[in-house]
């Protein structure tokens, strides 16, 4: 297992977002290595049947998945639908052999072990499998939000199914989410998105 110190220069490269993947991790590393980083937001860290991949987040990753949060969190409140964020928070389960760490979360309705959302903003692809991840923890809906898209994967049974739009949210349309998710002024798009939302409901 490396340690912390030399994860960190891994991971020192011009591209602010570096991946890297450690093979041969047994839990109580896995466990350990998330002790160790305690509250630290400078990597997200995905465990999968012994295998680990560190993120350092470029400033455009973070940028897009805290507007996306922000513009989810007006919907719900303009909505009135009761949600529960729980943001980047470490889930894991030992006897399904996985753990990730979204870039945001929810429940909606009640507050619950497992978020019923999880949202991944991809910048660079590849590494691991995070829906399978996601699929042994019980995830009801994962959303990926790339090239200025989403795309939505809902749990039917034992695998996720791509659908044309969220089945939590139903009344959401994602590419108008998108529109404002990608918009040059966080502000005027919160604004706008939240007239957007009475507009439609009116």
């Amino acid at each position: 297992m490396l340690l912390l110190q030399e994860l960190s220069e891994l991971l020192q490269a011009e591209d602010p977002e570096e991946r890297q993947t450690i093979t041969g991790v047994n839990w109580e590393n896995y466990e350990a290595l998330l002790n160790d980083l305690g509250d630290s937001l400078q990597y997200r860290v995905t465990y999968l049947d012994g295998v680990i991949e560190l993120v350092s987040p470029s400033r455009r990753h973070e940028i897009r998945k805290t507007v996306i949060g922000s513009l989810l969190e007006s919907y719900f409140q303009e909505k009135r639908i009761r949600y529960f964020p729980l943001g980047s928070t470490t889930f894991r389960k030992q006897a399904k052999r996985g753990g990730v760490e979204p870039d945001e979360s929810y429940c909606i309705g009640v507050e619950k072990e497992i978020p019923d959302l999880a949202i991944e903003v991809i910048v660079t692809s590849g590494g691991i499998d995070k829906l399978e991840v996601y699929k042994r923890l019980g995830v009801t809906e994962v959303w990926f939000f790339q090239n200025n898209q989403f795309a939505v994967y809902n749990l039917r049974g034992e695998s996720y199914q791509l659908v044309s739009k969220s089945e939590l949210l139903p009344n959401l349309n994602l590419t108008i989410l998108a529109q404002y998710v990608v918009a040059d002024d966080p502000l005027d798009a919160a604004i706008a998105f939240r007239e957007k939302i009475r507009e439609i409901a009116d």
